[in-house]
């Protein structure tokens, strides 16, 4: 299996002028811990994780450094602090170094980067532009399903981008949710928004032609969550 049989194809970003609190709400509205800072272009210039805002100083989290650690500092981290906790756009707070892979690499070799950067995410690139994201999650996700239907074949990836036009045409937040294909076998796997959508992703999914068997692993978010979801 490689990436564009598991990633998530409709990912979630900000561009480099998003404001901060609004970064941070997409990361919760989500429930991701991390996402990716685009370009109008579709370049990938940095990626914003929780890390990067966990000392603010509208959460008074922002700690400043004694004066003993200080005098050890270089300028140049003293001033990247300073405008992690007080800078008010995205492209101010992201990490600049952004690890990512092609759409061909293979799961192992993905496994292997995660692990090793210790990282929990990492975008995937075609031709230079970003095309999808593959979590920990969704790796997890491709294990299984290969295990059900063995290695994806031309024809799964068809079925896979079919699948998720019809959730897309049905008006399934497809950001929450991960489609991987395997021997015909369609597993969805993550969350919706309502149990209408939750209704809904099994009726797109089911009246996709060439499709051998629907798995759906899907809940509906707790009430509680549900104003936290953008709409459309």
């Amino acid at each position: 299996m490689q990436a564009r049989d598991v990633m998530t194809t409709n990912v979630i970003t900000v561009g480099p002028e998003t404001d901060v609190a609004e970064t941070a709400k997409r990361l919760l509205e989500n429930r991701i811990s991390a996402l990716p800072v685009v370009e109008s272009d579709g370049r990938i210039v940095g990626i914003v994780s929780e890390g990067d805002l966990m000392r603010r100083t509208e959460s008074e989290t922002h700690r400043q450094p004694s004066w003993w650690r200080s005098l050890f500092l270089l300028p140049k981290r003293r001033a990247i602090d300073y405008v992690k906790a007080h800078g008010r756009r995205a492209g101010d707070v992201m990490t600049r170094e952004v690890i990512t892979v092609n759409d061909d690499a293979s799961l192992e070799e993905i496994a292997e980067l995660l692990e090793r950067r210790r990282i929990k995410r990492v975008p995937v690139m075609r031709g230079g532009r970003l095309v999808g994201i593959v979590s920990r999650a969704n790796l997890l996700h491709g294990l299984v399903a290969a295990r059900t239907g063995g290695g994806p074949s031309a024809d799964d990836r068809k079925l896979k981008a079919a699948v998720e036009k019809r959730l897309s045409d049905a008006g399934v937040r497809t950001q929450l949710l991960n489609v991987v294909v395997s021997g015909g076998v369609v597993h969805v796997w993550r969350v919706v928004a309502t149990p209408e959508e939750k209704a809904a992703v099994r009726a797109a999914a089911e009246s996709t032609p060439g499709l051998k068997e629907i798995r759906a692993n899907v809940d509906a978010l707790p009430t509680y969550m549900r104003p936290f979801i953008r709409a459309g």
